[in-house]
C-alpha cells in the first residue's frame, strides 16, 4: 500500500500512475478540497474561479500533454499579460510592440534597430543583461524597463530589492525581441474545459485509489505503508528541526462587479501603482457568460505558519543550503520520496510538476 500526501498535480500524477500499474494508493490532503493550488470552482454567477490565482497550462512536452489529455480537453486559450506603465496599457513581457506603445515612433524605431544589431530576433534577454551594454540608448532602455516594469513589481512580489533576489528570479522577467504578445511560447497551451479540479478528480477516480481530504499527515501512521510520496513542505515533514524554509505567500481579494468585464484582459499588472501586483479577471479563461464579473487583486506577503499558504520558494544560497540539510536527512528514509513544489523546494509550472512525478514513477 502506498501513501501519497497531497492531492495537487504532483500527488495526483504519482497516485494515478501507481494505481494504473496495479498498486493500491491512499491519497490524503489537509485541505477540504483536492487539486492543491490549482483548485477552481464555479461560483453562483457561473464563473470558473481560480481560487489561488490564474493557472494557465502550457508545455512543450508532448509526453506531458498527451498524459493530461487522457483526463481533459483544452480550449485554445493563449495567455497574454497587460501591464500599466505610465498610465499606458501595454504588453508584458516588454517587447517591440511595447516600445511603440510607450515611446515616440522615431525613438522606438531607433531602439528596435539597435536591439537587433546586438541581439537575435525572437530571443528573450534577461532585463539585467541590458544594463551591461555600452550604448547610451540601450542603457536608457535598460533603466526604463528596470524601473517601470521590473524593480517595483519585484519589490512588491518578493518583499526585497531585486539586487537581493536570486538570478533565477530575474531571468524570469525578460525583454522579448519579438512582436509576439503571448506570455508563453509553448507549443501546447490552454485551460481545461471543465476546470482543473475536474482534471484532478478524474486522475484520482480509480478503483485502486482512496482519497481522504481534511486529513493531516500527522494523523496518519505513515510508517505502516510500503512507500510514501510526500508533496508537502519537506521542512514540515521533519518538524522544522533545522528551521523553517522561507516562502512568499499571496493573498487574493475577490470582488464581484455588476458589469460584463472589469478590465481589458485576463491579467493586468500594476508594476508602479497600488499595493497589489496584478488583477485577475476569470471570465476570460473559459469565456464564461454572466452579467457579472469576478476579479481578484493579488497581494504578495511573507509566509507565516498557520496564517497563510506557501506559494513561492525564496531562492538564495542560504535557503538552498538549508534545503540540502533536509535533503540529506531525507536520504535516511529509503521508502519516502519527496516531490512537488514544496517537497523539492523548487518553483514548478504545472507541466514541470507532472513531468517530475512521471520521471519519479519511471525510476521506481
Amino acid at each position: 500500500m502506498n501513501l501519497v500526501v497531497g492531492a495537487g498535480f504532483s500527488g495526483a500524477t504519482i497516485a494515478n500512475l501507481l494505481a494504473e500499474s496495479g498498486e493500491k494508493v491512499l491519497v490524503i490532503d489537509k485541505n477540504r478540497h483536492i487539486a492543491g493550488s490549482c483548485y477552481d470552482y464555479r461560483d453562483k454567477n457561473g464563473i470558473m474561479i481560480h481560487a489561488y490565482g490564474s493557472h494557465i497550462f502550457h508545455t512543450n512536452s508532448e509526453k506531458v500533454w498527451n498524459y493530461l489529455k487522457k483526463f481533459t480537453d483544452f480550449n485554445t486559450y493563449m495567455h497574454k499579460v497587460i501591464g500599466v506603465i505610465d498610465g499606458i496599457e501595454t504588453h508584458i513581457p516588454f517587447n517591440f510592440n511595447t516600445l511603440y506603445d510607450v515611446f515616440p515612433k522615431s525613438y522606438a524605431e531607433l531602439l528596435e534597430h539597435k536591439l537587433l544589431d546586438n541581439f537575435n530576433i525572437n530571443t528573450k534577454v534577461p532585463i539585467l543583461e541590458f544594463q551591461r551594454q555600452d550604448d547610451d540608448d540601450l542603457k536608457y532602455l535598460a533603466n526604463y524597463v528596470y524601473d517601470k516594469v521590473f524593480y517595483h513589481y519585484t519589490t512588491k512580489q518578493w518583499g526585497v530589492s531585486p539586487v537581493d533576489v536570486d538570478d533565477a528570479v530575474t531571468a524570469r522577467i525578460p525583454v522579448y525581441l519579438s512582436k509576439d504578445d503571448r506570455y508563453f511560447q509553448d507549443k501546447y497551451q490552454g485551460i481545461p474545459l471543465e476546470g482543473y479540479t475536474a482534471v484532478i478528480k478524474k486522475m484520482l477516480n480509480h478503483k485502486n485509489i482512496t482519497v481522504k481530504t481534511n486529513t493531516d499527515f500527522k494523523s496518519v501512521d505513515w510508517k505502516k505503508f510500503d512507500r510514501v510520496f510526500y508533496t508537502g513542505s519537506i521542512d514540515e515533514f521533519f518538524n522544522y528541526k533545522f528551521g523553517q524554509l522561507p516562502y512568499r505567500s499571496v493573498n487574493f481579494k475577490l470582488e464581484t462587479h455588476n458589469t460584463d468585464y472589469y478590465q481589458s484582459n485576463s491579467v493586468v499588472n500594476y508594476p508602479c501603482n497600488y499595493d497589489f501586483t496584478r488583477i485577475h479577471e476569470y471570465k476570460y479563461y473559459l469565456n464564461d457568460k454572466s452579467d457579472k464579473t469576478v476579479i481578484a487583486k493579488e497581494y504578495s506577503e511573507d509566509f507565516e505558519l498557520g496564517k497563510n499558504e506557501r506559494y513561492y520558494p525564496v531562492p538564495n544560497d542560504d535557503n538552498a543550503n538549508l534545503y540540502h540539510k533536509y535533503l540529506y536527512e531525507a536520504e535516511k528514509y529509503k521508502n519516502v520520496y519527496f516531490l512537488g513544489r514544496l517537497g523539492d523546494y523548487k518553483y514548478y509550472n504545472m507541466d514541470g510538476a507532472i513531468q517530475r512525478a512521471i520521471e519519479l514513477f519511471e525510476d521506481l
